[in-house]
Formats: structure tokens, sequence, C-alpha cells
């Protein structure tokens, strides 16, 4: 039954984000696996609207936040405010206390308002003075960040965008999806039936959440998911060409991660079990933000994704 749900939540947003199935996909991995969304693209690509759109099929609130550098912690965390009738402090809730957070180019931000989230990301919860207030057990943050433009910005510290579960990138649409897009934004559904809106309650939520921890994983491919993170660790002993690209290797974060990831994906295919496909299909997105390459690699033009590429390429499939 969740499957069947989940399965015409991708079908809507799918009719709402036109030609970014990725997108889709790994908003739905990030909700499943209860974690957090890093995106970066080029501005009009449906960010923000992707985000509403799965407000709308889960049972949650929304709320976007625009990170410029003039922002202060309590503009997205709270505040005390002082009621003159009761003579008290009373806190007054953020936007963080919604349960989707879009964080729109969070790379704007100062280092204060980006450690605020960053609390919020890891504990979920926000702290104010002396006190400290849980957040709501459905709490997501999908951040953006716009790759065109750096004026003005601050980089997000290496512990932040660890704390991302996925870091994905995005490009423009085909040509085969720009007519449609143009439907859309006239108010013409691309089909009734698919236009139609799923309603996925918290509790159906949290139980595929479950689900999802109890698919089945062999203890071989649980080796082959070490050994992919252990590659940008010891690239060396694989390759030396890799061990040079590679300054630093991803964290155990990033193993916890993938295992959750691939399970997710697997449960989206409709499987019980996880194969080396649900893998492979996540890596990526999963270590792309937690390897740092060396200064030789940057020189010679080597991406992160060609090192995550190679490193798949080397690992033995059991």
């Amino acid at each position: 039954m969740a499957a069947n749900a989940f399965s015409q939540l991708k079908t809507y947003l799918d009719t709402q984000i036109i030609g970014q199935p990725s997108l889709t996909q790994a908003l739905l991995i990030a909700i499943l696996a209860d974690g957090h969304l890093l995106v970066e693209g080029p501005p009009g690509l449906a960010k923000t609207r992707a985000v509403n759109a799965l407000a709308k099929g889960i049972e949650g609130s929304f709320q976007r936040v625009q990170f410029t550098p003039d922002l202060l912690p309590a503009d997205v965390t709270g505040t005390d405010i002082y009621r003159q009738q009761t003579s008290e402090f009373v806190f007054e809730k953020g936007p963080l206390f919604h349960n989707l957070i879009l964080a729109d180019e969070i790379n704007r931000a100062p280092a204060k308002v980006q450690s605020a989230l960053l609390e919020a990301m890891a504990e979920r919860q926000v702290t104010v003075g002396k006190n400290t207030y849980p957040l709501s057990e459905l709490f997501m943050v999908m951040a953006t960040q716009n790759p065109l433009e750096q004026e003005g910005t601050y980089p997000l510290p290496e512990a932040q965008l660890d704390r991302f579960l996925l870091h994905l990138s995005i490009d423009y649409p085909g040509a085969e999806h720009e007519l449609d897009i143009l439907r859309l934004t006239r108010g013409e559904a691309l089909n009734v039936e698919q236009a139609v809106i799923p309603q996925i309650s918290q509790s159906e939520l949290f139980a595929a959440r479950k689900s999802v921890l109890g698919m089945h994983l062999a203890p071989p491919l649980e080796q082959y998911l070490v050994q992919l993170i252990i590659a940008t660790r010891e690239g060396a002993k694989l390759d030396e060409q890799l061990g040079r690209w590679i300054e630093f290797g991803a964290s155990p974060r990033a193993t916890i991660a993938l295992d959750k990831c691939a399970r997710a994906h697997a449960w989206l295919q409709g499987r019980d079990f996880v194969a080396p496909d649900d893998i492979q299909a996540v890596v990526h997105n999963v270590l792309r933000h937690r390897i740092i390459l060396s200064y030789e690699a940057q020189a010679d033009g080597i991406t992160k994704d060609h090192v995550i590429s190679r490193i798949v390429e080397l690992v033995a499939v059991p």
C-alpha cells in the first residue's frame, strides 16, 4: 500500500517538475531515508517548485527561506519576544519549525546562520539563549546552490556539507521537455489522472521508513558498500592515479548514508532486497560532497564524478 502511494507521488512530482527525474527521485530517497538534500544547479530549474510539490503530497508544512548576506540566525530559528502585557519573554518560532524547509541559495548566508542550520539538521533541535527546542519528527532541509555566481557567497564548511545525505547536481532539461514545461506554466495539465495529488500521512511515511530499514542487504553487498567508501580513503591501493586525485576521503557518515539510500532506492523499485545496481545508482550523490580532490586533480580538470566513477570501476562487484 505504501509503495503504491509513493509510486503515485513520484508520478505526480514528474508531472510538476518536468525533465528532472533525478531530482524527484532524490527527493523521495531523502524523505524515505530521513536525510537532507543539497541541490546544485542553475536558476530556473524548478527547485523551489519541487519541494513545494512534495509538501503537497505529504502531510506536512512547507517553508521557503531566502538566504542573504544580511540574514541573522534568529531569522531562521526564531527568537524570544517580550510581551508587555504579561511582562514575559515568549519564544516566537522561526521557519525551521516546519516539516519541509527550502534553504534557497544557502551559501549566501554568513557562517553564524549556517551553524544555526547545522544544529537543526544534525540534532533536530534549535537553541535560543539558554533554551533548547525540539523540531518536528518529520524534518527535511533541501538547500540549493547556484554554481554560476560565486561573488558574495560563503562556501559551506566540510562539516556542514557532510550533514547532507545527498548532493545532487542538476542541469537544464532537454529540448523534448521544454514544450511540456511551457504548457505546464500555462496551466495545461499533461494528464488529468497524473495531476491528481496523492496524500501520504505522516504515519504512512514513518511506516515506509521502517520498511526501508528492513530491506534485505546480503553480507557480500555490505562488504561491497564498505569497500566503496574505503576506496575514497585508500585509493592508492586500487590505483596509483586514484590515490593522487583524492586529498581526503569520505567519513563513516557516508557509509551510513550509502546504506540508507541504497535501501530506499531498492524499495522505490518495488523490491524487498538491495542489489548492486541500487548502490551504484546513489553512490555519486552520496559521495559527491564528501570527498576532497587534490590540487593536482583540480589542475588536470578531474571532477569528483569522474573520481567516483573510477572507484565504481575498480571495486569488484560481488
